[in-house]
């Protein structure tokens, strides 16, 4: 299976991190990528880098003035009084404000606020060329599924909780609705989207939510008790023209390899029924049991189990990398997931 990475996802280095009402380590560092790409060439893999591609290229899944106020954020942060190293929001409009006819502030404080959805996602000097890169990278593997193949995306910093317009959890840009828009461009009517990151895709989720040409199905953890807390319940189904092409299979606390594995090919079996042409899996190793802040206790085997299920539908793929913060696990993890890929 080909892959592709890129240097530039090395250059996001955050620091600020909120947790439990502590200032913590940030848990999505550099290391990541270095770990994942050694594993890849221990593997054998052919890894590309890809060319950036324009900022334009994020306006298929993403607004204008959000893609603006990821490339300006750092320089004009700088700028102000006082400032610290990072961009992290003093506050966000709350629904109150919104229903009310709230509008987008011009400062950056503001902007800040208002294209962020949490504190997880401070822009540092580097943070844009990671993100570009990332996205290139999905776009990259998507053109390789556009044309009948398999293939990986070493996509750091992740991507499937940004919205439209809205950073969060770790996620700046949605690379997994990159891919997923991509294959449509290219001609596959319909396009499955299966995550399996530990955490609900709820980005993934807004972005196609009145969609019925992209059906997002999301494994993961019960949302009442884990991030992002508020979406990813079995309730949800899309709206409008959407309706029913949605599908959240939320798992309670501590589930292993055989309900999760359930979940993953009910998952499937939604994309065979479905009738998808191409596949997109956001691809996150923070179910495994040896994750800092596990909630699922999924094994080795079961990621490689995960890969027997989900190459079994014989579709076109582009595997994007999502969360796993486990740098001493996540290499390995990823062999085990490539390696038990059946090939079309």
């Amino acid at each position: 299976m080909r892959a592709f990475a890129h240097p530039d996802q090395s250059r996001h280095q955050p620091q600020f991190f909120l947790q439990r009402g502590q200032v913590r380590q940030h848990f999505e560092v550099a290391a990541r990528a270095e770990a994942l790409l050694g594993a890849l060439r221990q593997l054998g893999a052919e890894v590309t880098t890809p060319a950036l591609v324009a900022p334009d290229a994020l306006l298929t899944v993403h607004a204008p003035d959000y893609v603006a106020f990821l490339r300006e954020a750092a320089e004009e942060w700088a700028t102000m009084p006082d400032s610290g190293p990072e961009v992290v929001a003093n506050m966000h409009p709350s629904p109150e404000m919104l229903a009310q006819g709230a509008t987008l502030s011009r400062p950056i404080i503001g902007r800040t606020g208002w294209f962020t959805a949490d504190t997880a996602c401070p822009i540092g000097p580097g943070t844009w060329e990671s993100v570009l890169s990332a996205a290139s990278c999905a776009l990259a593997a998507a053109e390789v599924a556009s044309q009948g193949g398999s293939a990986y995306a070493l996509a750091r910093p992740p991507g499937h909780h940004a919205y439209a317009a809205r950073a969060g959890g770790h996620c700046y840009v949605n690379n997994s609705a990159l891919a997923a828009e991509a294959l449509r461009g290219s001609g596959a009517a319909r396009v499955a989207v299966i995550d399996i990151d530990a955490h609900h895709g709820n980005g993934t989720q807004g972005i196609f939510w009145e969609r019925p040409d992209v059906l997002t199905v999301s494994v993961h953890g019960d949302p009442s008790a884990y991030y992002p807390w508020y979406v990813g319940h079995a309730s949800e189904h899309g709206g409008g023209a959407g309706e029913g092409f949605n599908r959240n299979l939320p798992l309670p606390r501590g589930t292993g390899d055989e309900e999760w594995l359930e979940a993953v090919s009910m998952a499937a079996k939604e994309a065979r029924q479905f009738g998808a042409e191409a596949l997109v899996v956001p691809l996150g190793f923070d179910a495994s049991d040896q994750e800092p802040l596990s909630f699922l206790r999924v094994t080795a085997d079961g990621f490689a189990r995960a890969a027997e299920i989900l190459s079994g539908l014989g579709l076109p793929t582009v595997l994007v990398q999502e969360g796993g913060y486990n740098t001493e696990a996540i290499g390995g993890l990823l062999q085990r997931f490539l390696t038990s890929w059946k090939p079309r």
